[in-house]
């Protein structure tokens, strides 16, 4: 066994400067050694041949009565945080929570989307109201029931499409979304569109269309005609909003034109 003496060098040329033998209390034969203290000085002799000089000291041991601090594991990753990288639970899961702009202080109920995931054909709107506000679910107030009318008019049931609006939370009084709250929404959108990878998108109504297509121009002046979104080049046509129509139901022909145009873009994609 290594003398007292010799481990006091040890100790010293290691930098500690308190040896503290926790287990004494087990071990009655050494039960009168409590410490031993060995301090190093820079130029003394305390290095034996053989022995691990000064820069290869190892942390000094605690002194006694003060408790180990445990190493702080780094925080687990409880779930990606890009939109970009989530699945459909992520993302939905993220929206339900988000508090990134102050919509969250007066919304009901986020919400995220509804329709087939797999959906050739995805429509787009603005915002919730306070029917979707209030159900959780996109177009289901009496513009959701024209919309829905609509669809099926051209063989495309609300079951078959996929829906979504830019917002994902209602803005009081159903005033037009801010932009700066539309920028907090941008990711969540655009990733639902990379999910599903539409044969084509309808953008229904100003807000939409504008924020879609980054673009000041009206929905007048951007119908009729078709349109391009990202990299992939995905079809969009624009054309008047539900809520629109029910106000100006002459402009019922117009919507009806681009539907039918939507179709026909579809079957040729298809055939």
């Amino acid at each position: 066994m290594m003398d007292e003496r010799r481990r006091s060098h040890y100790l010293a040329a290691m930098g500690v400067t308190l040896w503290t033998l926790r287990d004494v209390q087990d071990r009655p034969a050494l039960a009168g050694t409590v410490a031993l203290e060995a301090t190093y000085m820079p130029g003394s002799p305390a290095r034996l041949r053989g022995e691990p000089g000064p820069d290869a000291m190892m942390p000094p041991v605690d002194p006694p009565g003060v408790p180990v601090a445990a190493e702080t594991p780094p925080p687990e990753k409880t779930g990606v945080s890009d939109p970009a990288q989530m699945d459909w639970d992520q993302l939905e899961a993220a929206v339900a929570g988000c508090r990134a702009c102050g919509l969250c202080d007066t919304r009901t109920n986020t919400v995220f989307g509804d329709g087939n995931r797999r959906a050739r054909l995805m429509v787009i709107g603005e915002a919730p109201g306070a029917d979707e506000d209030r159900a959780g679910v996109p177009f289901v107030g009496r513009a959701g029931q024209l919309l829905n009318r609509m669809l099926a008019a051209i063989g495309y049931p609300r079951e078959s499409v996929y829906i979504a609006n830019v917002l994902k939370c209602r803005p009081p009084g159903n005033r037009d979304p801010r932009p700066e709250e539309s920028l907090r929404c941008q990711g969540f959108l655009a990733r639902q569109v990379q999910l599903i990878r539409p044969g084509a998108i309808l953008a229904v109504g100003r807000i939409a269309a504008q924020h879609l297509l980054q673009t000041d121009e009206s929905v007048g002046r951007l119908r009729g005609r078709w349109l391009e979104l990202g990299p992939d080049r995905i079809p969009v046509r624009v054309t008047y909003h539900p809520a629109y129509l029910l106000r100006s139901p002459e402009q019922k022909a117009k919507v009806w034109d681009d539907l039918t145009l939507v179709r026909r873009r579809l079957d040729a994609s298809s055939g």
